[in-house]
């Protein structure tokens, strides 16, 4: 229980950025100076300019590769689990199989008593 609730922070944390991420048609684009929304994205950002720009687009770069490492974890993390219960499938089909030539033995030893 604790590894799925391991795996659904990573997903929470890639759409919370992707939705800081996107566009505001209120606000200018990235790094092009503070906005009118009140939080700033830092001294460089406030600048504007080309040094606004280059960090608003290393950040996005960030963010874009982060969620990727993220997606990638989450992917590995589902595969192990299938391969996970593929196992358990497989070990409790055999058991059912076990079970089942038990009680064929038992319904033997039953007719040779009543014979």
């Amino acid at each position: 229980m604790s590894r799925l609730i391991r795996l659904a922070n990573p997903i929470r944390a890639t759409f919370s950025q992707i939705r800081v991420m996107s566009n505001d048609s209120q606000q200018p684009g990235w790094g092009s100076g503070a906005g009118k929304g009140g939080g700033s994205g830092g001294s460089v950002r406030d600048a504007g300019g080309a040094f606004g720009k280059r960090q608003a687009t290393k950040e996005e770069e960030y963010f874009r590769k982060l969620s990727q490492s993220q997606i990638e974890t989450l992917k590995n993390s589902l595969s192990e689990e299938i391969e996970y219960h593929k196992d358990q499938i497989e070990d409790h089909q055999e058991a059912v199989a076990r079970h089942k030539r038990k009680l064929e033995e038992l319904k033997k030893i039953i007719e040779h008593k009543d014979d």
